[in-house]
This record gives structure tokens, C-alpha cells and sequence, in this order.
């Protein structure tokens, strides 16, 4: 399994890394479980605006695979930042981080597009940021 990051700017590929994000000054923003049953779904986690200024944020998913098909950060501007994304996800793995461009900011909210794998069970995703 590969992992895909900001592959629209530099079309490097590293394996997924064990989860280990509680390290590292990441705060958790919010969770949400993907229902999918194989079918891509949207899922976003809001009302963020308030709980302080981020420079980077990580995508972890837990319990089963998944495969993510993109990401949207607005900010509290409402400037959107799609870095280009596309992972698949074992269970406990995460992304590196993605930086956001123009310094800490504020997160109004995050949409994502993922897939759970088909029989795998549901997997959760959780939006970490620092």
C-alpha cells in the first residue's frame, strides 16, 4: 500500500507511518466514520473557526482501511486549499504533514472524500492539527 501526499507538487510516494500524533502539539479537531461500503463519501468536520490557529494538520484513520480522494481546508477567510491528495490507508496508519499555506491560520472546516474497503468493517478518520 502506498501513500500519495501532496502528490500534485512533488509526486513523492512514502509508506504510511504508525499512528503517533498525539506528540508533537497536535490537538484533535474531530472524528468521523466512514459508512461508505465501498462507495465514496463526503464527510467534513466544522465549526472550527474558534478553536485557534493551525500551521499543518494530519489525517489518521483507525480500525479499518480506507482511501481518501481528496481533502479541502477552508479557512476562516473562506479560502479553500485542496493539496492534491490521494492515500489509501491501512488501519493505524496516518498522513505526514500537510502544510497550510500562509503560516498559522484559522480552520473553518475540513472536507474529505474517502472510501472504506468493502467487507473491511468501518473505519474512522480523525483531523489532527498543530
Amino acid at each position: 500500500m502506498m501513500l500519495a501526499l501532496g502528490a500534485a507538487a512533488s509526486g513523492c510516494y512514502v509508506e504510511p507511518r504508525p499512528v503517533m500524533v498525539q506528540s508533537g502539539g497536535y490537538v484533535l479537531l474531530g472524528e468521523r466514520w466512514v459508512h461508505g461500503r465501498g462507495q465514496a463519501v463526503h464527510e467534513g468536520i466544522g465549526g472550527l473557526k474558534h478553536d485557534g490557529r493551525f500551521s499543518a494538520i494530519r489525517l489518521v484513520v483507525q480500525n479499518a482501511p480506507a482511501e481518501m480522494f481528496d481533502v479541502a481546508v477552508m479557512f476562516g477567510n473562506g479560502q479553500v486549499y485542496q493539496p492534491g491528495t490521494r492515500i489509501a490507508f491501512g488501519p493505524g496508519t496516518e498522513t505526514r504533514d500537510i502544510a497550510l499555506p500562509g503560516g498559522a491560520r484559522f480552520i473553518r472546516r475540513v472536507d474529505f472524500w474517502f472510501a472504506n474497503i468493502p467487507g473491511d468493517g468501518k473505519a474512522l478518520v480523525q483531523l489532527w492539527a498543530r
